[in-house]
């Protein structure tokens, strides 16, 4: 019956154009409509008769007495909502009397909820799936702890949405689309996190945490129809949370550059767990996976850059909450935050360059392989490493290629950027220097793949200036990332190695004379006089009887290239040899006897005759 998206399709059609009001006339049109279709709407000037209690078996015999109670819970929801909004920008705050109507509108349409809810439950005569109870449970749960959080009172508005948490939670499992995550992440999070705050529920402990011990006081029927949806959500208390240390075990400090700090707010900690969960498993799959390409590798690192992007995003929420209380920056709280914040951003960029390094190639590129990128023509590769001569891509194709990893330097080259503006990044000397040497590697490695395209464009002396600049870079930098020993790890990250940057600079001295040779070999062709050799002269292999007058030699006339076609002369004599041992037709004709000869022209002259003598014709001159 997809009761959630009945609603929620209803809510975003009407709020796209309009204002909770508008929304209200709406369900009241939609509702006289509905009467309409169930012959039970009130004519005009008719006695007014009390609406009676939808049951199981009305459920069962139309759908439209489901829409019919969905309807009504919703307008009234969209009453409290436009009156809500009406006064949200009075200065002196809403009146008791507007905040009992208010409530008193949320709490009809929350007891309409789980009288729906109620009569689906009975399930053996309404026939619905249990999906659609646990929705209705849900919906029901969801109005009866907007009505809770109106009255301000918290513990019973906690355990309400709770409920509702715990079930959209569950069900998120088993569909494809967002509608639940959205009301998890826009509604239910940010109201169970304000009424823990007003209940005075310290801030160490995490939604889920909080959700699931309040969850512990519904009764039994909805948590085993949870548990035979996902009994995952009833032990960690939410689906993300699987595999990732709990509340319980999350970690409470965080260490950054020799600093420990402790993490005040409790989604900070459960997003840093998820970090370490995420960099455990990548960590895992590329040490054993040696044999995969460029493209699947970097979509190893999807995950643990989504698991970093979610502690910066709360780590910034949760500094956006203190300012929102008046802390001030000398706080404790908000120091500690301030440098959560920077380990945080150096997670997410430090696995951003590690990314963007396994695409570029083995040794971040260094070397020409000209590998395929986007890796779209494997069968290709394979047909031409099993023959024996490979097929040598052309030239534009690897200026197009070297593009792309040029594109791949920038982007880490700005990222480094972006660490340097971090707050307390410039102050540590240390770490300030270790980053202008890594920018200097990537600056290199750059300069390097702009050279080879010059040189694929036979601009030989560019070539070797871009070069020459990546050594130069490379010897700043070397020693500086050749002193610092770090752990070897399959995952690549912002750390560059002693061997990897001692590589590059061998490999980069090799190709400063390869460039070099190359430009010696293009001037002497530039500065190399023209042949004085005269246009008639044979070549040297025409002339190997006759010695030089000179006693010089001319190697610059040594054979005709491209050779062309030229006449050979033959001896007659060898024909006359041949004459006694060939039978030609016309010396058969002379051996024959003159006897036969003249025979054989009086039977010619015959037929010749015989052919000109006239046929007998039919009368009239017709042919018979």
């Amino acid at each position: 019956m997809d009761i959630t998206k009945f609603v929620v399709s209803h809510r975003e059609n009407a709020l796209l154009y309009g204002d909770y009001a508008t929304y209200r006339a709406q369900l009241s049109r939609k509702l006289l409509n509905s009467r309409k279709k169930l012959n039970i709407a009130t004519k005009s000037r008719g006695k007014f008769h009390p609406k009676a209690q939808i049951t199981a078996e009305q459920i069962s015999d139309n759908h439209e007495y489901l829409h019919l109670a969905l309807l009504t819970a919703e307008r009234t929801w969209a009453h409290a909502m436009s009156m809500k909004a009406s006064h949200a920008a009075d200065t002196k705050g809403m009146t008791s009397k507007t905040r009992s109507h208010i409530v008193s509108r949320l709490e009809k349409g929350a007891r309409t909820a789980e009288k729906l809810a109620g009569a689906l439950s009975q399930d053996a005569v309404s026939g619905v799936n249990p999906n659609d109870i646990l929705e209705a449970r849900a919906y029901a749960a969801l109005l009866r702890g907007a009505a809770n959080f109106e009255k301000q009172s918290w513990e019973d508005c906690i355990v309400s949405y709770a409920v509702a948490r715990m079930i959209y939670s569950a069900l998120s499992t088993s569909t494809k689309g967002d509608i639940y995550k959205d009301l998890l992440t826009d509604t239910i999070d940010p109201s169970i996190r304000y009424a823990a705050y007003q209940a005075k529920i310290p801030r160490t402990q995490p939604i889920p945490s909080i959700a699931k011990k309040a969850f512990a006081k519904a009764d039994n029927d909805l948590v085993e129809r949870v548990k035979a949806v996902n009994p995952t959500v009833l032990e960690e208390g939410d689906v993300a949370m699987t595999g990732v240390t709990g509340a319980e075990g999350a970690p409470t400090t965080i260490t950054w550059r020799s600093r420990e700090v402790k993490i005040e707010d409790a989604s900070v900690a459960v997003a840093w767990a998820s970090v370490q969960t995420a960099k455990a498993k990548l960590n895992e799959r590329l040490s054993t996976a040696n044999a995969l390409a460029p493209k699947d590798k970097a979509a190893a690192y999807d995950d643990i850059l989504a698991a970093t992007q979610d502690a910066v995003d709360a780590t910034k929420q949760a500094i956006d909450e203190l300012r929102g209380e008046g802390v001030t920056q000398s706080d404790l709280r908000m120091q500690s935050l301030q440098i959560t914040r920077t380990a945080v951003n150096f997670e997410m960029i430090s696995w951003r360059i590690g990314r963007n390094r396994v695409l570029a190639g083995e040794l971040d590129g260094a070397r020409a392989t000209f590998e395929d990128l986007s890796n779209r023509k494997q069968k290709a590769q394979k047909a031409e490493q099993a023959s024996e001569r490979p097929k040598e891509e052309a030239p534009g194709r690897q200026i197009a290629k070297l593009k792309e990893k040029v594109v791949l330097y920038d982007g880490t080259l700005q990222s480094l950027e972006t660490i340097t503006e971090l707050p307390g990044v410039a102050n540590d000397q240390e770490l300030f220097t270790r980053l202008q040497a890594t920018s200097q590697y990537f600056t290199a490695l750059k300069s390097l793949a702009i050279a080879r395209s010059h040189l694929l464009a036979h601009n030989d002396a560019n070539a070797l200036a871009l070069i020459h600049h990546a050594l130069t870079q490379t010897e700043s930098a070397l020693p500086i990332l050749s002193s610092t020993s770090e752990e070897s790890s399959p995952a690549r990250n912002i750390l560059v190695s002693a061997a990897e940057i001692q590589t590059l600079h061998s490999l980069l001295n090799g190709e400063l004379q390869r460039a070099r040779a190359l430009v010696e070999i293009s001037q002497h062709n530039k500065t190399k006089k023209p042949s004085t050799t005269p246009l008639g002269t044979k070549p040297l292999i025409g002339q190997l009887a006759n010695y030089p007058s000179s006693g010089q030699v001319n190697l610059e006339n040594i054979v005709v290239y491209p050779p062309k076609l030229e006449a050979i002369p033959v001896k007659p004599i060898f024909l006359d040899v041949a004459w006694n041992y060939i039978d030609y037709p016309e010396k058969q004709q002379q051996q024959q006897p003159a006897g036969k000869v003249e025979q054989k022209q009086q039977q010619r002259t015959e037929e010749v005759q015989e052919e000109e003598k006239p046929k007998k014709r039919g009368w009239f001159g017709f042919g018979r």
